[in-house]
């Protein structure tokens, strides 16, 4: 099956951006009762010859409700997963090659300064409104104006001066860069149009009541959302790639992993992430194509460096509660097998250009952590660890951490919340109230896209971290065309945020998702990192 890559913000962001995705291993926490959603059009069928039929409904569980729908905004794995259904992008890129999307063509000018994007001519949005060039343009101009507090506004400023987005005609749009940025297109690779028709008398995008029935441009289009218990999206007939195999697709908002995993088996739930521990037990029905696969994902403990307490400001304490780990131990016990996770010393993960895993490293040496615990003046810590409640992933972190501290004499308190909360809690720049979480997040290929964790002025930062040297490293970085050059300050930034224990480092996960086998088309969707399938519009009943 083929892989693909995703970048946040998040994101992600995360991209997914993360952004930043601040789950465990996978999407845990799944699962909404069983009356809560409508249930599979499929569940009573048995599985059929491998022949395509239009018609039915897949039932993707989800672990929270979405935090916006809006592509500019998004930053959390549902709200990714559903918009990846519900706004067709520019492009992908699956194994260093693109696939078109609403884009026919991207090609840079000589110079590399400028990119001329072209669209495809009679793009419609759901409502039936052209899809055009003004809307790309809008989309750019709103990520850029600052009142709009858009996560991709930093990777628009190349050195100190935006991005410019300029309508030639209604299909072509040349991006004008201030300088040299070889990252661009895996900035441009996340960006995906907003409708300027929807939007452009909204003072606040991000609030805007629109969000609440958003009209996108993918092969399914909005019906209805009921908070706390799913989202359904309907196919779009107009879709310029051709209409759907499926009738409808429902994000079921399962918050209990157990009773998501009795829903899976029962045929109310047909796409699943797993948690390593339970895919025995998943596999064992003969009901389930089981996929693991890399995402390029770390799964890392954060350090608040802002708690209200200060516990952690200090680079010693940060050293010694990453001596008092073991990287091993950790993904025997979060993981239950090394076949699910790769250790991980660098914050770029192994699909990035320029990671190193050849950088200083803390770890598994408890007498070391409690001397740098003495030497920093540090006695009777406690520490506040939040998880997000079901995660098993988080909670078997949790519990390890709390073990190994209080070995060195470091009292560890697990705040279990509910997973919207923790999201909410997590990505709060603001938040002072805990030192501890186990995160995880998934930038795609071009390191660049890290800056927005790690700069000081980042919009992502959660560690709150500071370093001048780095917030320097990170520019010269986006800007040096040389490949060996660039490859350099990359490697210098992957050991400087090491040594200074930003993070602890823990795995490169690999994402385990149930599929059931009623279902084809899988190899032409695409698994894809973060959203689970590039393209939905390919799914089929056998």
């Amino acid at each position: 099956m083929r892989k693909s890559w995703f970048t946040v913000l998040t994101l992600l962001v995360l991209a997914l951006v993360v952004s930043a995705c601040s789950g465990g291993n996978n999407n845990n926490g799944n699962t909404a009762s069983p009356s809560a959603s409508p249930t599979s059009s499929s569940a009573s069928e048995p599985a059929a010859s491998g022949e395509a039929k239009d018609g039915g409904n897949l039932i993707i569980a989800v672990g929270a409700d979405p935090v916006i729908l809006n592509p500019i905004y998004a930053g959390d794995r549902v709200s990714l997963t559903i918009d990846q259904a519900l706004y067709a992008p520019l492009f992908q890129v699956n194994n260093g090659e693109k696939t078109f999307y609403l884009a026919d063509s991207l090609e840079p000018s000589a110079d590399n300064l400028t990119y001329t994007l072209k669209l495809k001519s009679g793009l419609t949005w759901h409502d039936g409104q052209p899809l055009t060039a003004d809307d790309v343009v809008f989309t750019f101009e709103k990520i850029l104006d600052e009142s709009q507090n858009s996560m991709f506004r930093e990777n628009l400023i190349i050195g100190g001066k935006p991005v410019q987005a300029v309508k030639v005609d209604d299909t072509t749009v040349e991006f004008k860069l201030p300088q040299v940025n070889p990252a661009f297109e895996a900035t441009l690779v996340q960006l995906t149009p907003i409708p300027k028709h929807i939007f452009e008398n909204e003072a606040n995008i991000e609030k805007s009541t629109k969000n609440a029935a958003p009209v996108g441009s993918g092969a399914f289009k909005f019906k209805e959302y009921k908070t706390g218990e799913y989202v359904t999206l309907e196919r779009f007939d107009n879709y310029f790639g051709g209409k759907a195999h499926l009738d409808s697709i429902t994000y079921r908002i399962a918050k209990d992993t157990n009773a998501a995993n009795l829903a899976l088996q029962n045929g109310e739930i047909n796409v699943k992430y797993l948690d390593p521990q339970d895919v025995a037990t998943i596999e064992s029905t003969g009901k389930f194509d089981i996929q693991a696969y890399s995402e390029g994902r770390l799964a890392y403990l954060l350090f608040n460096e802002k708690s209200d307490t200060g516990a952690l400001a200090k680079k010693e304490v940060r050293e010694a509660i990453s001596y008092a780990l073991n990287r091993e131990e950790l993904i025997q016990v979060v993981y239950g097998s090394a076949d699910y996770a790769d250790p991980a010393k660098s914050f770029v993960t192994p699909d990035g250009l320029f990671h190193t895993n050849d950088v200083t490293s803390y770890d598994n040496d408890a007498a070391k952590a409690k001397e740098l615990l003495s030497s920093a003046g540090v006695s009777n810590l406690k520490l506040r660890f939040i998880i997000s409640s079901g995660n098993k992933a988080q909670e078997a972190a949790g519990l390890y951490v709390q073990q190994k501290l209080k070995d060195i004499g470091v009292t560890v308190e697990l705040q279990s919340m509910d997973a919207s909360a923790y999201g909410q809690k997590f990505v709060d720049l603001n938040a002072t109230d805990y030192e501890l979480s186990y995160a995880g997040y998934i930038m795609g290929y071009d390191p660049d896209a890290y800056r927005i964790l790690y700069q000081s002025d980042a919009n992502s930062n959660y560690a709150k971290y500071k370093n001048e040297e780095v917030d320097k490293l990170f520019d010269q970085g986006a800007g040096e065309a040389d490949p060996a050059k660039r490859g350099e300050i990359y490697k210098q930034l992957q050991e400087i945020i090491a040594q200074d224990a930003v993070i602890y480092p823990a795995a490169y996960t690999k994402t385990i998702v149930a599929i059931d086998k009623k279902y084809g088309g899988l190899d032409e969707a695409v698994l894809k990192p973060v959203v689970i399938f590039e393209d939905p519009s390919k799914l089929y009943l056998k």
